[in-house]
């Protein structure tokens, strides 16, 4: 007697690559604020891989479990053993990823799993408070803040490396000598997603929609110059920011460090309210 078939069993630790763009937005849609980073590249370019600049993997279909992998890692919803399942995929690849970020309960045991194989994290933010506002700011807004144009690049990429080294630990502009950082910050600017208060042609204050879905704006890259902290800028300056979103039709959205007493005092302030918990590993 021949003995019984095993592929029920590989079936179900098999990761697969989702084509169904509909099953993934139904699934995306169900946590708008947590999702928005795949939302974005989902609702401008479908689920193809090569458009999406990565692969959105299950183990049975989207709607039990689901994750990102492109150059970061993006879990959006599974169990334990589907996370595992995840990582073990990410194992098998060439190089491992530049950072795992997304709900902390869905990071952190990927983590667990993934740093034996990819060595230790640069920084693990394991509490990062995810906060959203759907109303209009309940403190003061900057009216000199405003979309950036494109020809004041150069002065806004001072504002913007600075504030990238002081939150990420290394300078954007290592490897290709900041072009890619560039191309990045001047498509911000041209798609309006870039604001900024200026004081004689230099930043004072700077923030961006770093990604944008139908349903959210998430805001980044908050900076006050030191020379003008203290003042209130940033509360007033991220109030313009978060009022244009949700003048837009959008809930606008972020996610701090927990142990950044005075960002969290400041978006409370504006009216944000915690909805969830990020966590986000530093790799590369």
């Amino acid at each position: 007697m021949s003995a019984p078939p095993l592929f029920r069993l590989a079936d179900e630790r098999r990761v697969t690559v989702v084509r169904d763009a509909a099953m993934v937005r139904r699934v995306l849609d169900d946590d708008p604020v947590g999702s928005c980073m795949v939302a974005s590249r989902v609702a401008d370019h479908g689920v193809d891989p090569t458009a999406i600049g990565g692969e959105l993997w299950t183990r049975t279909r989207p709607s039990r479990s689901l994750c990102y992998a492109g150059a970061n890692l993006i879990p959006l919803r599974g169990e334990l053993n589907d996370l595992n399942a995840f990582a073990d995929k990410a194992m098998s690849g060439a190089r491992r990823c530049s950072s795992l970020v997304g709900r902390a309960e869905l990071v952190l045991p990927m983590w667990r799993r993934l740093e034996g194989a990819w060595g230790p994290a640069r920084d693990v933010r394991e509490v990062q408070p995810l906060m959203a506002l759907n109303a209009a700011p309940r403190c003061a807004s900057d009216p000199l803040v405003r979309p950036v144009r494109m020809e004041e690049l150069d002065a806004y990429l001072v504002a913007a490396i600075d504030m990238f080294i002081g939150e990420v630990g290394i300078d954007p502009r290592l490897g290709d000598g900041g072009r890619g950082y560039r191309r990045r910050v001047a498509g911000l600017i041209a798609a309006g997603r870039a604001w900024a208060r200026f004081d004689r042609g230099q930043v004072v204050f700077k923030a961006e929609v770093g990604s944008q879905s139908p349903a959210v704006g998430q805001i980044q890259g908050v900076w006050v110059h030191p020379d003008w902290r203290g003042r209130g800028l940033g509360a007033a300056g991220t109030a313009t920011l978060s009022a244009a979103i949700v003048r837009g039709g959008r809930t606008a959205s972020l996610y701090v460090n927990s142990y950044n007493t005075v960002a969290r005092a400041t978006y409370a302030r504006i009216g944000f309210e915690e909805v969830g918990t990020f966590a986000t590993v530093l790799l590369d």
